[in-house]
């Protein structure tokens, strides 16, 4: 490929509107356009990256015998009504009228598809197990898309179904597709992705991981115990506490604080800590707005999925009216309206001398004990770990939190769309049973920008071997040179010749703006050859992660350069 005719823009500056590395650098790079919100067009370059990186995921798909299939991008939605998520998702999920006037989605998932294309072929256990993927677009209406390909709302990406009919026979094949994960990540390019346990959310079903690569513009807290190997997303993390009560309970008095609402200023005015008060956090339920009062330690916060799951719906911050019956800002457990659901966090539990609201405005309440004052509160947990906190696995106080990028996962399904859409198989023994599913999801686009965070510099990508647009960037540095660029030209041919990819940059261009471009195309191997190397005999080979800086004679280039890239890919 010759530079010159590769369409797409390179420049120095960094986009004002791009806030974390990949997305500057491939905005940079001429690797992707912005079409609307989380909705991009892909340049050559990263179609390239991409490309490879779904022959890496077909491999190993078809490795673990999975069969590509395609699924559609407009499914009816009747299929959806039978899973019964045409009504339980939200937004995020497309919804229009055809032309006849029937009812249509647009894909964000394929969960409903996969069931009704196997659900007639799978009617007698002799058909399982099998596992079925496919590759393709989809669109999620995202609330907040942002990062660039991290969080978008139009991606590629590769999803598998497993079907099986013992949750033994589920979980082998769950363990197989785990290790056909850790090798794709070591392929990509990325070996140092984790995996963790997770909330299984709309997907449903009782087991699931997601792969996560640690960086600090992660959108995902992650929870590592550094005393044991506990590793888990902050959504699925058990909030273990040491229960704390002192020696002797104070009376409950009511107390006047003027002005004082949060958790910060009732301390500071009262004189105590945070862990010595009791907030409650006000929330809405999506699907009739009821009140949902959630009381937990001053110095914790709700994590909303455990709610979520916890309450069987959606919920959103409460707008707290006149005639709600709750005081914003006083609200406390005791005495409180019953216009509401009221609950009770672990961090609470058996929890005495603690100041709360008064549900009076401007009054508060202290000398709170829950076993006195309210011994038939019920409590669960709600609330978020924190640093420190204790493992649920080891028990010690060890847990820390990391921010990271999720770049695939994995669902133990179990029956939730088998039943719901009347999938059924007959055993050996004539029963009627519903098979058990498994799912395992991997975003192409994701995971290219999630490799440029892991591998750049401040000049730009790094991209490993295995999906480097290119293996070779020849530089003809003054291309004006008759000598410089006969010898580029076969030195590009003879390497094509051989099999090796590469970009070949003889525009006539200053040797800054032809490093600058090399450095933003990211490719392994850069050549240049110069008026002043072609004197010497010479030209020069460097690697992009700056690894390698050697020369070659003009005779033994091509050898040592396609040793060089054989190398690489063995070292991969």
């Amino acid at each position: 490929m010759k530079l010159e005719k590769l369409v797409g823009e390179r420049f120095k500056e960094r986009p004002s509107d791009c806030v974390v590395d990949s997305h500057a650098l491939m905005v940079r790079g001429g690797y992707m356009k912005y079409v609307a919100n989380g909705i991009f067009s892909s340049y050559m370059p990263l179609k390239r990256i991409t490309r490879k990186i779904e022959n890496i995921l077909r491999e190993e798909m078809d490795a673990i015998d999975g069969q590509e299939v395609s699924f559609p991008v407009v499914m009816p939605a009747s299929i959806w009504q039978e899973s019964g998520r045409y009504d339980s998702i939200g937004k995020e999920l497309v919804r229009f009228n055809d032309r006849s006037g029937s009812p249509v989605v647009l894909g964000m998932t394929h969960e409903e598809a996969a069931v009704q294309l196997v659900r007639e072929y799978g009617q007698t256990y002799m058909k399982y197990p099998f596992m079925i993927y496919q590759i393709q677009t989809k669109f999620r209406d995202e609330a907040r898309p942002r990062s660039g390909l991290i969080r978008v709302r139009e991606f590629t990406m590769k999803d598998a179904y497993s079907f099986h009919t013992s949750q033994e026979d589920l979980e082998q094949y769950y363990a197989k597709c785990h290790k056909a994960y850790e090798r794709i990540f070591a392929r990509a390019g990325i070996p140092e992705v984790i995996s963790i346990a997770s909330d299984s959310g709309m997907m449903g079903g009782s087991i699931s991981h997601e792969f996560m690569l640690l960086t600090d513009i992660g959108e995902d807290s992650i929870v590592i115990c550094n005393q044991c190997d506990y590793r888990a997303n902050m959504e699925a993390t058990p909030n273990v506490v040491d229960y704390v009560r002192t020696a002797e309970s104070k009376a409950l008095e009511k107390v006047a604080t003027p002005g004082k609402q949060t958790i910060e200023e009732v301390s500071a005015f009262l004189g105590v800590e945070a862990k010595d008060t009791c907030k409650a956090v006000v929330y809405q339920q999506n699907k009739d707005d009821k009140y949902v009062v959630l009381f937990l330690r001053g110095d914790y916060d709700v994590n909303e999925t455990k709610l979520t799951n916890y309450l069987g719906c959606d919920v959103h911050p409460a707008t707290i009216t006149d005639d709600c019956g709750l005081v914003a800002g006083f609200i406390g457990p005791v005495g409180i309206t019953d216009n509401c659901t009221v609950l009770y966090d672990n961090t609470l539990k058996g929890v005495n001398n603690l100041v709360c609201g008064a549900n009076e405005n401007e009054y508060h309440m202290t000398g709170l004990d829950f076993d006195r004052d309210l011994p038939s509160a019920e409590f669960h947990d709600f609330a978020k770990v924190k640093e420190g906190s204790i493992c649920p696995k080891c028990g010690k106080h060890a847990l820390t939190v990391s921010r990271g990028i999720e770049v695939g996962n994995i669902f133990q399904l179990g029956t939730k769309y088998t039943k719901s859409m009347n999938m059924t198989y007959t055993d050996s023994e004539g029963n009627i049973l519903n098979p058990i599913m498994g799912c395992y999801g991997i975003g192409v686009g994701r995971l290219a920008a999630s490799i440029c965070e892991a591998h750049h510099d401040d000049y730009g990508p790094i991209w490993p071997i295995a999906i480097a647009p290119w293996q070779v960037h020849i530089c003809a540095v003054r291309a004006d040179d008759s000598e410089v660029k006969a010898y580029a030209d076969n030195l590009y041919n003879t390497l094509t010749e051989k099999g090796i990819e590469v970009i070949y940059d003889d525009r006539n261009v200053s040797a800054g703006v032809m490093f600058s471009d090399a450095d933003l195309l990211g490719v392994p191997f850069r050549v240049v050859v110069s008026p002043r190397n072609m004197k010497g005999g010479i030209v020069e080979i460097a690697s992009r992660d700056k690894s390698l800086k050697t020369s070659a004679t003009l005779d033994t280039a091509v050898d040592e350069i396609t040793a060089l890239v054989k190398n690489a890919f063995q070292q991969n």
